[in-house]
Formats: C-alpha cells, structure tokens, sequence
C-alpha cells in the first residue's frame, strides 16, 4: 500500500467538527491525539513489511486494538457513530 496522504479524511473530519488535535508525521507514518468529551484518543499508524494499519483506542477509550486494510474507512465509521 502506497502511502501519499496521512488519514486526509480523518484530519478533514476532525476539522469539520471542530475538535482540537495534533497531527505529525515521522518515519513515513501519521499520528493523531485529540480529545472527544474529555476522553483522550489517539491513532497510531504503522507498517510492517506491505501491511500498513493503526494502533488506536477510539472503539473502546481506554482499550487500544490494531485495524489494517482500509483503516481510515473503518475509523471515520466509528467516530460518526459518536454523536
């Protein structure tokens, strides 16, 4: 999986609604930490080999889990769901 743009639909979300976030990029992977309801959530991206995926609490607050293929769909899923 070629990487161009870290979660571009993501940050657009976090825009749209206009929560508070870092983003940064380092060693070709995104991360993001932001706050929804006083909870702290994070994404974490990685890679491993071909395999990209995320490391992120934002199914379970304080549980994290790992989501691969098409990670970012399955994120924007469960953040839309909040409110």
């Amino acid at each position: 999986m070629e990487q161009t743009s870290h979660f571009a639909r993501v940050l657009a979300f976090l825009e749209e609604k206009g929560w508070k976030y870092s983003h940064c990029c380092e060693d070709d992977c995104g991360s993001i930490d932001f706050e929804y309801r006083g909870v702290p959530y994070h994404i974490w991206e990685f890679h491993d080999g071909d395999e990209w995926g995320v490391e992120t609490n934002i199914r379970h607050g304080g549980r994290s889990e790992e989501l691969t293929g098409d990670y970012e769909t399955e994120l924007l899923e469960i953040m839309k769901e909040w409110h």
